[in-house]
Formats: structure tokens, sequence, C-alpha cells
């Protein structure tokens, strides 16, 4: 199974654009990591063409939640790119199924806070300033990083069967069911007629 983890960072917030749809967003970097090649990439938007080819070949793309936010947004570069739907790919957005399973809406920070013991580099709202000033090294460097942390959460919770995170002073759990991130491919059987 082809596996592609990716996050995405916006050059303006929906203050700016006066809507809280995240297709009516500009892109300034997507972040990738694909597990075949076992790469970290970034994609400026005059570089999609590159990208596309590891959603085209991706059997499932994870994400924090990508479901509400990333892959609304990015789908909409896809679909005018002439390349379909990415909502026909199958995804995980990990968010969610914390979400679902706790009823918490937990930040990506927080649980690699709690998990890993590490705070990520700055947050989207610094990423919009840095392209403002065209500190776009910065842009791709917080990306990258929060498409690793995004990985490691995926693993470190389908190895676990759970995710710690921080709460004030407290690390707490919340177990979760994820026999159906990585589903078993059907065993094909001949006819022996």
């Amino acid at each position: 199974m082809r596996k592609v983890v990716f996050d995405i960072e916006t050059k303006n917030i929906f203050q700016d654009v006066g809507s809280n749809n995240p297709e009516d967003l500009d892109i300034s970097v997507v972040g990738v990591y694909d597990y075949e090649t076992d790469k970290y990439l970034t994609f400026l938007q005059e570089e999609f063409d590159k990208m596309w080819s590891f959603f085209k070949k991706a059997d499932v793309i994870i994400t924090f939640n990508g479901e509400y936010f990333d892959i609304p947004l990015l789908n909409k570069y896809y679909k005018k790119a002439g390349h379909g739907d990415l909502k026909n790919i199958r995804s995980l957005d990990i968010f969610k199924e914390v979400k679902q399973t706790s009823g918490r809406w937990l930040k990506l920070d927080k649980i690699a806070e709690g998990t890993f013991g590490i705070n990520k580099v700055g947050d989207g709202l610094e990423a919009v300033k840095w392209w403002r000033t065209g500190e776009i090294d910065k842009i791709k460097k917080y990306c990258t990083e929060d498409v690793k942390i995004t990985k490691d959460v995926y693993e470190f919770a389908l190895k676990n069967k759970k995710i710690m995170y921080k709460e004030g002073p407290f690390v707490k759990e919340i177990k979760l069911e994820t026999k159906h991130w990585e589903p078993i491919a059907e065993v094909k059987t001949q006819s022996l007629f």
C-alpha cells in the first residue's frame, strides 16, 4: 500500500478572504512524505506539476485535520490541473480519528508534546507572516516538521493503539482503534473450475 503524508501552509488566512472555506485560501507550500521513496519534499505552487504523481499513485493519504482543511484546499489545485478529485483517494485524518474517539479537539502540537516530548517549530499564522516577508525556507522547514510529526504520530498510534497529549502539566492518553487504518488486502482466489 502506497502511503503519502502531507501538510499545507497558506499565503493568507480566513480573515483575509472573508470566508471560513479552506478552498478560498491560497497555498504557499505543500510538504509531502512518500513512504515508497522514504523522502520528505516541499513544493511551491509553481512546482505542483512535480508533486501530483505522489497523489495519483497513493493508495491512502494521511493528514492531521486534512478532511476539513488540507484535502479541500489542495483539491482545488488538483482538479484545476485536470487530475480528478483527491476525495476519491482513501484518506486517514488523525485529527478526526482522535476527535471521534475522545470528543476532544486536540492540536498536533499538544499530541507531539505528550507523545514525543517535542513542540512544533511554529504555527500557521507564523507561516503566513513568513510568506509575506519572503522567508520561504522557514515555511518549508516548518511544513516539513509538521509532516514529520504527523507521520510519527501515525506510526506511534498504529503500533501502540493510542496517542498521548499534554494538558497543563499532565500527559494523558487516548486509546485508538487503528485496525481500519491499514486494511489487509483482499486475497483473490482462483476458481478451480
